[in-house]
């Protein structure tokens, strides 16, 4: 067993820490923590997690300091699904690992820089994920311990970051055998999935009417599930400040979706007479979600951020020049490989070059990308 205490009253079907598979480089166990502790802990020690403050959810700074990062957004998604995984009996420290390091494999300036490594990738045959881009990061990049590569973060950690949000065909990822692709992850990463959605959905429902890009009636005529929580904050205090009646109902809608996530994913687990981990693993289909209508009204919200905010003029022109400026460098780097790091220099003898100039880019942070767009591409 693994120094530290396991959490007590976790259900049956949760992954307990006394059954995790371990490290890929066996290490002592400490006295007063337990292993997703130790996980989480080197987590928020790493360099990786650092540059999160530094990089775009949707909104870039030019907007406003007080807008997400990808920082204060995982931030958001460890508060949403730790909350949820104490209520369902989760392991709340796997949950918080898992939800602190979901984003530490993103580009700089969100799935604008995301889309658009993927699309320089697609030219040599590849692409870019940043589930991929994350395990490489923890496996790989971040260099902090004298005895192994990486964090050496247990297998249950590793396994939800590849597998969280997403399955991979097991003929297509070779690669990924020991991550077990043929089965489900464990409840506590499926969680951090949906927690996610609702923490971003939220967030950029607040950001988006902060930036002056949509406005309340806009949002109460196309968001029907946020109208339904606007009007008894309305009818109650209708001679409050516009600002905190949207406030109050944002609010409503978060408790309304992460309250509805709890008890839809305990109907769920209920009516497959789920009893153990073995039987997550096994299920036909993931067992964490909204219920049927409150998915149909999540993605309705997701489908009006898609149009009224996302493709925003404003947006899309700030989008249309972080692309040239990813592609320049790219480019740049492609033909000029002496001038990355010596690190990535080093690593071009061992992996092609587009792979090791996309892994550099990607871990740039917003600043540092426009300092080297600046220092190598403009006169």
């Amino acid at each position: 067993m693994s120094g530290g205490a396991d959490q007590q009253g976790l259900a049956s079907y949760a992954m307990s820490v006394r059954k995790t598979l371990g490290r890929r480089y066996a290490e002592p166990s400490h006295p007063y923590r337990n292993e997703y502790e130790r996980d989480r802990d080197r987590i928020i020690h790493s360099r990786a997690f650092r540059r999160l403050e530094n990089k775009t959810q949707v909104f870039t700074r030019r907007y406003s300091d007080h807008f997400r990062n990808r920082l204060t957004h995982t931030l958001e998604v460890a508060q949403i699904s730790r909350t949820a995984a104490k209520v369902l009996r989760l392991n709340a420290d796997l949950v918080e690992a898992l939800a602190l390091v979901h984003d530490v494999g993103h580009p700089p300036f969100g799935h604008t820089g995301e889309r658009e490594l993927d699309l320089l990738m697609e030219a040599h045959g590849e692409r870019f994920d940043h589930n991929l881009h994350a395990l490489r990061i923890v496996e790989q990049f971040e260099q902090k311990y004298v005895n192994f590569p990486g964090l050496n973060l247990t297998f249950e950690v590793r396994e939800g970051i590849i597998k969280h949000s997403r399955d991979y065909d097991p003929a297509q990822y070779p690669e990924l055998e020991e991550y077990r692709l043929r089965e489900r992850p464990p409840l506590e990463a499926q969680l951090i999935d949906v927690a996610d959605e609702i923490a971003y959905n939220c967030a950029d429902l607040d950001d988006g009417y902060e930036a002056k890009l949509l406005t309340l009636a806009q949002i109460r005529q196309k968001v029907p599930v946020f109208e339904r929580c606007y009007r008894p904050v309305e009818r109650k205090y209708s001679r409050a400040p516009e600002k905190l009646k949207f406030n109050e109902a944002l609010k409503g809608l978060m408790d309304a979706l992460v309250t509805d996530l709890i008890a839809a994913t305990r109907k769920r687990l209920q009516e497959a007479r789920v009893r153990t981990l073995a039987e997550v693993r096994n299920a036909p289909r993931r067992l964490v979600g909204l219920s049927s209508r409150r998915g149909r009204e999540n993605q309705a919200l997701k489908e009006f951020l898609q149009q009224d905010l996302y493709a925003h003029r404003e947006v899309r022109a700030e989008r249309k020049r972080i692309l040239k400026c990813v592609e320049q460098l790219f480019e740049f780097f492609m033909e000029h490989p002496r001038s990355l790091p010596p690190f990535y220099t080093a690593k071009t003898g061992e992996e092609p070059a587009y792979r090791v100039v996309c892994d550099y880019i990607a871990g740039m942070t917003d600043n540092y990308l426009a300092a080297q767009h600046k220092k190598y591409l403009e006169p």
